[in-house]
């Protein structure tokens, strides 16, 4: 396992989980029925759910979106080599499973800046013996040291398209500027005929209830910004988007047996695009 800077970590290195404030990855990981979450995440996640319904619905959408983008990407697009940016806590299916059941020799890099995703990074790793598989722990706000790791060089070929995927990770990016030149500056490295798969957090749909999420969130250290349409696609700024275009994750290309969901129950944009 490797940190952003390229400090090699050993499996006995102490983690520091901070358990004393709410993280989103682990808030993320409870409200979807997980178990590697402390108290306070538990929390937020149940306040929030009071507060919005909803909430493990709108997580479900955007959870399977991913799922479809990954599919997509692979068996429409011919992607074989993946950067998966703020992967989270391990849910099965992962994107690497999702991939390489269509291109088993897929390469994937998982990312995420959670030391409890650290500490469980060895459960990504499980590649098909024709791919490959690497974890490294990085801010996505730290972009030199991610673009400067050994092991992302190592395992993608920026010769060939990567598709890059920023799910459910950018609102934890306050400032909207940060957040473009972050999406920017990954996208600039990639050589064309590569995508990029995102969603946005939005409160366009639902916005008192969701008011009241982000105020919980916020309240125990963890940010939660919400982005309208109109700044949601600036992301894809001189990229060419596949349709449906930048919608609701849940009517991104929706698998036939989908069951019905009311646009007031998912507050997340969706969108993939291809570099030119």
């Amino acid at each position: 396992m490797v940190s952003g800077s390229g400090h090699q970590k050993q499996d006995d290195e102490p983690v520091d989980l901070r358990t004393d404030r709410a993280h989103g990855a682990r808030i993320y990981d409870y409200i979807l029925g997980g178990k590697d979450n402390y108290a306070v995440d538990r929390e937020v996640g149940d306040a929030s759910m009071r507060a919005w319904p909803a909430l493990r619905t709108h997580m479900w959408a955007s959870r399977t979106f991913m799922h479809r983008v990954g599919r997509f990407l692979a068996a429409e697009r011919g992607i074989s080599q993946f950067l998966d940016i703020g992967t989270g806590i391990p849910t099965e299916p992962n994107l690497h499973q999702i991939v390489q059941k269509e291109q088993p020799g897929s390469r994937i890099v998982y990312t995420d800046n959670d030391p409890i995703v650290l500490a469980h990074a060895r459960a990504l790793m499980s590649s098909t013996a024709e791919g490959r598989i690497a974890y490294i722990h990085a801010d996505m706000r730290a972009v030199n040291e991610l673009l400067a790791s050994p092991p992302l060089r190592d395992v993608l070929d920026f010769g060939r398209p990567i598709g890059l995927l920023v799910i459910a990770m950018l609102h934890f990016i306050e400032d909207d500027d940060e957040a473009y030149r972050v999406v920017e500056q990954v996208v600039d490295v990639l050589p064309p005929g590569s995508y990029l798969a995102a969603s946005i957090a939005t409160d366009d749909f639902d916005p008192v209830p969701l008011a009241q999420v982000q105020r919980q969130y916020r309240e125990h250290g963890e940010v939660l910004q919400f982005r309208a349409k109109d700044r949601a696609i600036r992301f894809f700024d001189g990229l060419e988007l596949e349709e449906p275009g930048l919608v609701q994750v849940h009517k991104w290309r929706p698998d036939r047996d989908a069951g019905p969901i009311a646009d007031t129950d998912v507050a997340m944009y969706g969108a993939v695009a291809r570099k030119r």
